[in-house]
């Protein structure tokens, strides 16, 4: 396994960074591409934990910032700018003159995913199934307001991850809404996760065994 720093253009002179994780022998089949949440980054211990485990599995995986992450910001892009990068991310694996691949996945955190879905409901992302670790399906304290219409568009295989604390995903409108979707879902629940899927220490369980969990999930889905 190998891993390659790379900057991925967004044209206007602006660029994010990203991260590929090559498989030994990567033979161009399968890539996965990881879109951190709001409050977070490429870095983010679980996109890591995952992106090298499926790179270990097989799997090219690239990690990548959004542009006001890579500003030193805090406040997300315009969904514009959101949707321009996630695009030239699948770009930079097309026309990647070693490794392209012929089957792309998307994976999200929270926002990441959200972007990832939008754009794939309107046909805008080439991707052929999409992972959501953590599904912002409403504002915290607002479960009257659920970001689900265009879910009800998409055409790919969708897995979701979902904490039973989420305060940004209601559990029961989550499956709701799973019920009335057009394409193949599956749905993981953590015990006890909140957005993020940290569990109370009580539950005498780590942040890795749930990463290994969720690995493991995503890697049986992508098997099927």
């Amino acid at each position: 396994m190998k891993v390659e720093q790379v900057l991925i253009p967004l044209g206007d002179e602006k660029s994010v960074s990203g991260v590929l994780t090559i498989p030994e022998g990567y033979t161009g089949k399968q890539a996965v591409i990881f879109a951190h949440g709001a409050g977070n980054d490429m870095h983010q211990p679980m996109l890591v934990f995952l992106a090298e485990r499926m790179a270990q599995a097989g799997y090219l995986t690239l990690r990548f910032n959004f542009l006001y992450k890579e500003q030193g910001k805090n406040t997300p892009d315009k969904q514009d700018v959101l949707c321009r990068t996630w695009d030239a991310a699948c770009e930079l694996l097309r026309s990647h003159p070693h490794y392209r691949p012929e089957r792309i996945i998307a994976a999200g955190k929270s926002m990441g995913g959200r972007i990832a879905s939008q754009m794939a409901a309107e046909g805008k992302l080439p991707v052929e199934r999409l992972i959501f670790l953590g599904y912002p399906l409403h504002p915290s304290g607002r479960k009257d307001v659920l970001r689900d219409q265009h879910l009800y568009e998409i055409k790919i295989p969708l897995l979701f991850f979902a904490g039973t604390k989420d305060q940004l995903c209601d559990l029961e409108l989550l499956k709701g809404v799973l019920s009335h979707l057009a394409t193949p879902w599956q749905l993981e629940i953590i015990e006890g996760g909140d957005h993020s899927f940290n569990v109370p220490k009580a539950a005498g369980i780590n942040a890795e065994t749930i990463f290994e969990r969720i690995l493991g999930k995503i890697l049986e889905w992508l098997n099927e």
